[in-house]
Order: C-alpha cells, then sequence, then structure tokens
C-alpha cells in the first residue's frame, strides 16, 4: 500500500514527520492535501484533494489548537477541540471508504479527561473511540492517556498509548549536563495519585527513590469544570538538598505544579524540572514567570505534540521536546508491518544516554 500523511491542525509537526519519512524512504512527500471550508454559519465540509484509493492513510490531528480561527457570522472564532474532531471525521468521510488502512495519530486523546462516569454525565471519550471505529478507523495512536483503560470501548481495535520517556530523559540530560542522577542526589516525585504508573516508571529506570503528592479536593463544588484542590500532603522520604524530577502527563493552569513545588522547597529541594507532556498554560504564563523567579521550578519540559502559544519561545523556563522523529519511526514500522513494541518501552535506549549517570 502507499503511504499517506493526513494533517488537521498540526501542519508544523506533520511537516518534520513528513521530512523524517523522505529522508528515510526517498520519496518527495507523503502528505495528502485536504481542506475543510466553513460557510458562515460555522457548517462545514471535508475535502481530499487526490484519490487515496487503497492508500495506508495517517491522518494526524491536534485536537487542542486554538491557534486556528475561521469566521461565523462575521466574527473570528478559535477551533474548539469539538471542531478539530468533528473536521477529523468530515476527511474520513470524504475518503469514502477508500482507502486501504486508516490509522489516526491523536497525541492527545479526544475528551480523555471525560474517561469515567460519576452519577449521570456522558462518557464522551469512549463514544469518541467507538465513532471513529464505526468510520472505518483501524488503529488510534495516543499520547500519554489520562486513563488508558478507555481503549476498553474498543477491544477489538487497535490502540496504542505511548509515552515520552526517552525523550524528556534525553532533554534534561542535554539542559542540566550537571545533574547526577542517584540515590544521593536526586529523586523522582508524583505530584498526585494518579501519576503514580507514570513516576514509578522514571524511578524504576532511573533507579531513583520515589515519592508523592496525594489531592485532597473539595467535592462539593466545581470550578471551572473541576473540583478544587483544597492542599496537597506528601508522602515519601527526604528531599533535602535533591534535584527533583516532577512527571505529569498535563499542565493545566499550572496551580498543581507551583504549590507542589512551593511545598518541596520548603522542605528543602534543591532543583525541581518538570516534565509534563502536554502544556495547556490555560490561565497564560505570567504565574509561572513569577513561579520561577521564586525559585520553585527551574525548567519545564513539554512537547511539541499539541500546539503551543509563541510565547513560549521567549521563556527561559521553557524546554521543548521535539516528538517528530518518534512518531514518524511508528508510521514507518507500521506502514511495514513491524512491530512498534519496542519504540513503546525504551528502557534500553534510556540506558543508553545515562552511561555516566550511575
Amino acid at each position: 500500500m502507499k503511504l499517506g500523511l493526513i494533517t488537521i491542525g498540526c501542519e508544523e509537526l506533520t511537516d518534520k514527520i513528513d521530512a523524517y519519512l523522505c529522508e528515510w524512504r526517498g520519496g518527495e512527500t507523503y502528505k495528502i492535501a485536504t481542506n475543510c471550508p466553513r460557510f458562515s454559519t460555522g457548517e462545514a465540509k471535508g475535502i481530499v484533494k487526490q484519490s487515496v484509493r487503497g492508500y495506508d492513510i495517517y491522518i494526524l490531528v491536534d485536537v487542542l489548537n486554538y491557534g486556528i480561527t475561521y469566521n461565523m457570522y462575521g466574527t473570528p472564532t478559535h477551533m474548539s477541540p469539538d471542531d478539530h474532531f468533528s473536521d477529523l471525521k468530515r476527511v474520513i468521510a470524504a475518503m469514502g471508504g477508500k482507502a486501504g488502512r486508516i490509522t489516526v495519530v491523536m497525541p492527545m486523546l479526544y475528551e480523555s479527561r471525560q474517561h469515567k462516569r460519576n452519577s449521570r454525565e456522558s462518557l464522551d471519550c469512549a463514544l469518541a473511540l467507538q465513532e471513529l471505529v464505526a468510520m472505518g478507523v483501524d488503529n488510534i495512536i495516543t499520547f500519554d492517556a489520562h486513563d488508558p483503560r478507555v481503549q476498553n470501548a474498543i477491544p477489538l481495535s487497535g490502540f496504542e498509548n505511548a509515552q515520552p520517556y526517552y525523550q524528556m530523559i534525553k532533554a534534561l540530560l542535554n539542559k542540566v549536563p550537571d545533574l547526577q542522577i542517584d540515590h544521593a542526589h536526586s529523586m523522582v516525585i508524583s505530584p498526585d495519585e494518579g501519576a503514580m504508573p507514570r513516576s514509578i516508571y522514571y524511578s524504576a529506570t532511573l533507579g531513583l527513590d520515589l515519592g508523592m503528592f496525594y489531592k485532597r479536593r473539595d467535592y462539593t463544588i466545581v470550578i471551572n469544570g473541576r473540583n478544587p484542590i483544597i492542599e496537597h500532603t506528601y508522602l515519601g522520604g527526604d528531599v533535602n538538598g535533591k534535584d527533583i524530577i516532577i512527571a505529569e502527563d498535563m499542565i493545566s493552569s499550572g496551580d498543581s505544579i507551583l504549590d507542589v513545588g512551593q511545598q518541596l522547597k520548603n522542605r528543602g529541594a534543591r532543583r525541581i524540572f518538570v516534565f509534563a507532556t502536554f502544556g495547556f498554560f490555560v490561565d497564560g504564563l505570567e504565574k509561572l514567570d513569577k513561579g520561577h523567579e521564586d525559585g520553585l521550578f527551574e525548567y519545564i519540559f513539554t512537547t511539541n505534540l499539541i500546539y503551543r502559544s509563541p510565547l513560549l519561545d521567549r521563556r527561559a523556563w521553557y524546554v521543548p521536546v521535539d516528538m517528530s522523529k518518534y512518531i514518524s519511526l511508528m508510521i514507518d514500522n507500521l506502514h511495514r508491518d513491524i512491530s512498534i513494541g519496542p519504540l513503546l518501552n525504551p528502557f534500553d535506549k534510556i540506558k543508553q544516554v545515562l552511561p555516566t549517570q550511575q
């Protein structure tokens, strides 16, 4: 089958992936032109501008790219996650079932924060996955899913939940060459109970002690769609004088990171480095600027898997982590029907970048 790349809201990342594939395979480009033009009412349609009959199609979609706008009733309107997901379905529908295989690469899984039902609530993520499979999608690749058990909604279809473990560690070592990764000098901290599996992997792979914070929430009220945090309670060993790695799946407002950073500093932590697969920064960057000035953290590492505000590049505390080569390798293997198992567990690669750290 011929290989084809389609992008919905993540042109920069797709261009990098296309460049890698062209370098490895010798092609000119694997991108397939599509468009989702909109009427003045906000309605839209999907257009695929060339034949995809028999193609192995990989659709890369960033449902959180709010940097794209369209005019509705003469008013510029930012694209929402619902808009991007609808455009994804429009493009799949426009192919008319002619593609040989369809894989959706959706780094931030649509509605993944609504992954379970409490009382009378919708199960948006599960419904979205089932809808994609019903439309003919064969495989779904996502990153650091809020709860990977959501794949139980589509048990007979391909679902891969990748992690940026290797890329984060490599970026940290490049940025902080004097970091000593051993029991005496470093530690991994989970910012909450939900991040424990991720933190356990970092702890076990790097051979470091592990601590965690427990979030106490006020479940009687909801603010901005979530129950507010009352306090973070620390559980773990002594952090005094140690460099700390905090591993998160996402940073929304940044309040949790600042609170955890303050508590760790109060306990004598030396430097604090934050890994976050997705950086939303929904309340802006000013409070994080202040937190960095106050010494609550040294650097925040986030991937380029979703849209990032151009203002981030001006921050001394921000370190981007490029995931384009990793996704390119997965697409190349899948197209050749080669297992991506070794790519999903980079334990050996991590050890290779730590020869002098142990």
